[in-house]
């Protein structure tokens, strides 16, 4: 069984700051109401004896899986296919104000490109395949903890936008 855990509450307090510009947004940590999420998530009777906790790369994510590891003893390994929902598919950084309305666009849409068309941000089902052979990886590993991002669960899940500390159970077909 795989529990996706969405990262807690982050601080952007210094985005557009130093490093936490353009992409560097994703190195933000998470606030101190995001760890104490993440404390008590790590409670949760679902979670023990997992065997391993996959993360994202981005810094919210690993805080939270440094987090859940501490609480449940079990090792982390960074996979870089966990990480977030991209607005260009190029992985180049479009800008705040682009970033924004492609989010805007894929919610519109419902995470699909209208009919003939294409867009340069990553469709649902891509994220999904995306997050899928990642997980396949893992599928003999028993119990999995997977520390990442709230559109990606939402797409891989094809169910809702998880809250954060939020844990989402996930078996593959």
């Amino acid at each position: 069984m795989f529990y996706f855990v969405r990262h807690g509450q982050t601080d952007y307090s210094e985005r557009g700051t130093k490093v936490f510009q353009g992409f560097g947004v994703n190195l933000a940590p998470l606030s101190a109401v995001g760890v104490r999420q993440i404390e008590e998530t790590a409670k949760d009777e679902r979670l023990r004896g997992a065997s391993l906790i996959l993360s994202s790369p981005y810094t919210r994510a690993v805080q939270t899986a440094a987090i859940l590891s501490k609480a449940l003893q079990a090792d982390i390994v960074i996979e870089t296919d966990l990480h977030e929902w991209k607005a260009d598919k190029t992985y180049r950084w479009p800008g705040e104000e682009a970033a924004e309305a492609a989010h805007q666009e894929y919610q519109a849409c419902g995470g699909r490109y209208p009919d003939g068309e294409e867009r340069p941000w990553e469709t649902a089902a891509e994220a999904r395949e995306r997050v899928l052979a990642v997980l396949r990886r893992y599928a003999s590993y028993g119990d999995v903890v997977i520390a990442c991002h709230g559109m990606m669960i939402e797409a891989t899940t094809q169910g809702h936008h998880p809250e954060n500390g939020e844990i989402v159970p996930f078996e593959l077909d």
